[in-house]
C-alpha cells in the first residue's frame, strides 16, 4: 500500500527519503529567492534594483494607496523610434481661430462713421474699404443705439478679421443723433476716432424725405411735415428729418466725451466734387498712407456722383446702389428759403465750433 509524502500520519519513512525531501524543498526556495533578487519583477512592475519606475500592470491587492504611487504600464511592443518632424495642421477656411496670424483677429472698431443720415456715409464707407489697411463692416450694426444690451462680445463678433496693422471700422449714421451713443462709445474706448459726414441740412432733409416717400407713398407732403405753422414760420423740430440737420445741437453731446481733434468732419458736397481730396483727409485722420487717390474715381453722370473704377479684384466699376442718387422731390422755393433761415444760426455755431466753413448759405 502506497503512502503520500505529505498528509496525515502514516508509517515512519526512511531517513534517506526525509533528507531528499528537505533538500528538494530547500533548493526550490533558494531558486525562487535568487530569481526575485536578480529580476525582481513583482506584480507591480520592473526591477527596483535596475531603477525602473513602478507601474501598475493590473488589479492589485494593494488598494488605493498603492494605486496613488503607481502608474499604468506601457503596453508591450517594439522600442519606439524617434518622433518624425511635426506636420503642420491644414488651414481651415472660415476658422474661428482668432489668434491666427494669417486669418487675423476680430477686434472692436478703432474708428466709427457716426453720422449723418443722407450725408454721404455710405460713399465714405465704400471708398475707404479700398484701402488695404482698413477692414470695414458692410452693414449697420446699430449697436450703440438699438443693440447695446447685447454686449461688447456680440458687437465684436460682427466685426471683420483684421491684422495688427489694419483698422477695424463700422458705420451707423444714427449714432450722431442718439443721446446715449457718445457715452457708450467712450466707455468702449476713449481713443475711438469718429467720422461725421455732413451736408447742407436743407438738402439733407429733402433727401431724407425722398427716401421715406419711396417706401411710404402715402405720407404727408414735405411742407406739411416741416412746419407746425408755416404762416408763422414755426418749424417742427420734432420731425427727425429736420432735427438731424441741427448739427451744432448734437455735437454738444459728443464734445462732452471726445476732444474735437478726435472727430473728423467730411463735407458731403466736396465728397461729390473732389472725392480724392476728401478721402485724402480721411486717410490722414486715420493715420494711414494716402492710398486712395484720383486714379480710383470716375464721375457717373447718370447718378450725379463719383464711383470707384474697377480694380484688379473687380471686373466692373463699383458704384453705390439704386437707393443712392434718387431724383429729389420738387419743393416750393419759399419753403426752402424758410428752412435756410431756420438753420442759419445752427450752421454758424457749427462752423465756429469745428473751425470750418461749409458754405451752406
Amino acid at each position: 500500500m502506497a503512502y503520500r509524502v505529505l498528509g496525515r500520519a502514516g508509517p515512519p519513512q526512511p531517513r534517506r527519503a526525509r533528507r531528499l525531501l528537505f533538500a528538494f524543498t530547500l533548493s526550490l526556495s533558494c531558486t525562487y529567492l535568487c530569481y526575485s533578487l536578480l529580476c525582481c519583477c513583482d506584480d507591480l512592475g520592473q526591477s527596483r534594483l535596475l531603477g525602473a519606475p513602478r507601474c501598475l500592470r493590473g488589479p492589485s491587492a494593494g488598494g488605493p494607496k498603492l494605486l496613488q504611487k503607481s502608474r499604468p504600464c506601457e503596453p508591450p511592443g517594439p522600442t519606439p523610434s524617434p518622433p518624425a518632424a511635426a506636420v503642420p495642421a491644414p488651414r481651415l477656411s472660415g476658422s474661428n481661430h482668432s489668434g491666427s496670424a494669417k486669418l487675423g483677429t476680430k477686434r472692436l472698431p478703432q474708428a466709427l462713421i457716426v453720422g449723418v443720415k443722407k450725408g454721404g456715409t455710405r460713399a465714405v464707407l465704400e471708398f475707404i474699404r479700398v484701402h488695404p489697411d482698413v477692414r470695414a463692416l458692410g452693414t449697420e450694426p446699430h449697436f450703440f443705439d438699438r443693440n447695446y444690451g447685447r454686449g461688447l462680445d456680440w458687437y465684436r463678433s460682427l466685426m471683420p478679421r483684421t491684422l495688427e496693422r489694419q483698422i477695424t471700422l463700422e458705420k451707423t449714421p444714427s449714432y450722431f443723433v442718439t443721446q446715449e451713443a457718445p457715452r457708450r462709445i467712450f466707455n468702449m474706448s476713449r481713443d475711438t476716432k469718429l467720422i461725421v459726414v455732413v451736408r447742407n441740412p436743407v438738402t439733407r432733409a429733402i433727401s431724407d424725405y425722398t427716401q421715406t416717400l419711396s417706401k411710404k407713398p402715402d405720407i404727408p407732403t414735405f411742407e406739411g411735415l416741416s412746419f407746425r405753422n408755416r404762416t408763422l414760420g414755426q418749424v417742427d423740430v420734432s420731425w427727425n428729418a429736420i432735427r438731424i440737420g441741427m448739427y451744432a445741437l448734437h455735437l454738444e453731446s459728443w464734445l462732452r466725451y471726445f476732444p474735437l481733434a478726435q472727430i473728423h468732419f467730411v463735407s458731403g458736397e466736396r465728397l461729390i466734387t473732389d472725392p480724392a481730396g476728401e478721402m485724402g483727409r480721411v486717410q490722414d485722420f486715420l493715420g494711414i498712407k494716402r492710398f486712395i487717390t484720383d486714379k480710383h474715381f470716375y464721375f457717373n453722370k447718370t447718378k450725379g456722383f463719383p464711383c470707384l473704377k474697377k480694380t484688379e479684384s473687380s471686373l466692373l466699376p463699383r458704384c453705390l446702389g439704386k437707393s443712392k442718387g434718387r431724383t429729389h422731390v420738387q419743393i416750393d422755393p419759399e419753403v426752402i428759403d424758410q428752412l435756410r433761415e431756420f438753420y442759419r444760426p445752427y450752421n454758424i455755431k457749427f462752423y465756429e465750433t469745428v473751425g470750418q466753413d461749409f458754405r451752406w448759405e
